[in-house]
């Protein structure tokens, strides 16, 4: 299991890529306070997956 933090430059980006890794099958997904970032707990089998997620909508991975 491998923590990521990522941060995103508004809401909703933040959004859509919660709802992309929830596709995923991603289950532990904290939103942060602000609302532009989340922490996720990722199989280690799906980081390199959800850290495209992440990405693609406009998201900083942080592991």
């Amino acid at each position: 299991m491998t923590t990521i933090h990522a941060t995103f430059q508004d809401e909703n980006r933040a959004r859509e890529a919660q709802r992309k890794l929830q596709f995923l099958r991603i289950e532990q997904i904290d939103e942060g306070t602000d609302g532009a970032s989340l922490t996720a707990d990722v199989g280690d089998e799906l980081v390199e997956r959800a850290l495209h997620v992440i990405r693609q909508t406009g998201g900083a991975a942080e592991i």
